[in-house]
């Protein structure tokens, strides 16, 4: 069996993702405030405008864009130096998170075909990072390095998958002439990335360049931060990386700052008298069964056939039962459910629904993941004893 260990920029970000307890409390003071007597007030609040744009869009469109940057650059950490470098262990978590979109959002389609919530497909796909592996640190030094390793990677390439058909199917107007700025900058970045230019304000400044392009380009702003990450600077030495220290600067900001933010801008739901009855419908159904059934069900069965097939196997500290658990856990969708669910949908009562859908069916999947998981890491350490 393969044997995996952690490096410290693996653990580093592992510690700066676990701000899960955070978002917890953001979103209950949000959703409080959203149904008292200021409510008026606090909703009016995320819309004012300064600088062209609401707060609230300020925070989906320009600090979601440094959050994603933060994935990108974990990603091609993962892909290129460390943790996922040999082909075989990577396999295993693209198979896994592969599953967990593909299951999920065919569920979806087959609930919600030819209706109006169609297009929320992308909804159930994705996984949100923070709750989930703030969920698996309640479990302490019981879980595994594969086990972190598996739930991180499945979570940062479905957030990966999701900025693709984000890209792919919610652009729904497109300049070319901006969007041909973005590449041109990001060609520039290339090539100063090829020829070892490791100036941090020349990355910073395109950055913000190709972020102000991508914007009026109707592309989501925020795919200009993985665009970015995947240009700046990365070497087997971590410390002398430009890519590290910027991971090591960007954790406590993103998960403690950037990521409450947007749990209080965008939990701001006000719960109509009749809300549950929202709970019923096709759209909200496709979520519930996405998340909590199609999330499990896809991580297991195509990490079953990447392993059956010999393009991977299971790495020392990961069984069988371990997948499921993880497929649990990365039926937390918030963050990224919501964030698809303000492009999906135009409609603020249909919006107010699926994000109560969404938090519903997060809440469950991460009961269920935690709850499988302390079972089963109970029970092996029992056996180990023995």
């Amino acid at each position: 069996m393969l044997e995996i260990k952690l490096s410290k920029a693996f653990n580093e970000f592992f510690a700066g993702e676990n701000g899960g307890i955070l978002l917890i409390i953001c979103t209950i003071v949000s959703l409080l405030i959203a149904n008292s007597s200021f409510s008026e007030n606090y909703l009016h609040f995320w819309h004012l405008h300064f600088g062209g744009l609401s707060i609230e869009h300020w925070i989906n469109d320009g600090l979601m864009a440094v959050f994603f940057f933060l994935i990108g650059l974990e990603l091609k950490r993962e892909i290129l130096a460390w943790e996922l470098s040999d082909k075989k262990s990577a396999m295993l978590p693209v198979f896994a998170a592969v599953g967990g979109m593909l299951i999920p959002a065919g569920i979806y389609i087959l609930l919600n075909s030819g209706t109006v919530t169609q297009s929320g497909f992308g909804i159930p796909m994705a996984t949100d990072i923070a709750f989930a592996i703030g969920i698996l640190s309640l479990l302490g030094n019981r879980v595994s390095p594969s086990i972190k390793i598996m739930l991180t990677a499945i979570a940062v390439i479905d957030d990966l998958g999701a900025i693709l058909v984000i890209a792919i199917f919610y652009t729904k107007s497109l300049s070319l002439f901006n969007l041909l700025f973005v590449f041109l900058i990001f060609a520039i970045l290339f090539f100063l990335n090829r020829f070892k230019i490791n100036y941090l304000f020349i990355y910073i400044i395109g950055g913000i360049a190709m972020w102000y392009f991508m914007l009026h380009s109707g592309i989501h702003a925020t795919l200009s931060g993985i665009l970015l990450a995947f240009v700046i600077p990365v070497n087997k030495e971590e410390k002398e990386s430009l890519s590290y220290q910027i991971e090591h600067w960007l954790h406590k900001p993103v998960s403690l700052i950037i990521l409450p933010l947007f749990a209080l801008a965008n939990t701001a739901i006000v719960f109509a008298k009749d809300w549950n009855t929202g709970l019923l419908t096709r759209g909200s159904l496709g979520i519930f069964t996405g998340l909590v059934i199609g999330k499990p069900l896809g991580v297991f069965l195509f990490s079953f056939i990447a392993v059956s097939l010999g393009v991977s196997s299971l790495p020392s500290g990961l069984n069988w039962k371990h997948v499921i658990g993880i497929g649990f856990l990365a039926g937390i969708g918030f963050t990224m459910s919501i964030f698809i669910t303000l492009l999906a949908y135009e409609g603020a009562v249909l919006i107010a629904e699926t994000k109560i859908a969404v938090l519903i069916a997060s809440l469950i999947s991460g009961i269920l993941g935690y709850l499988w998981l302390r079972n089963n890491l109970k029970i092996n350490n029992l056996i180990v004893k023995k």
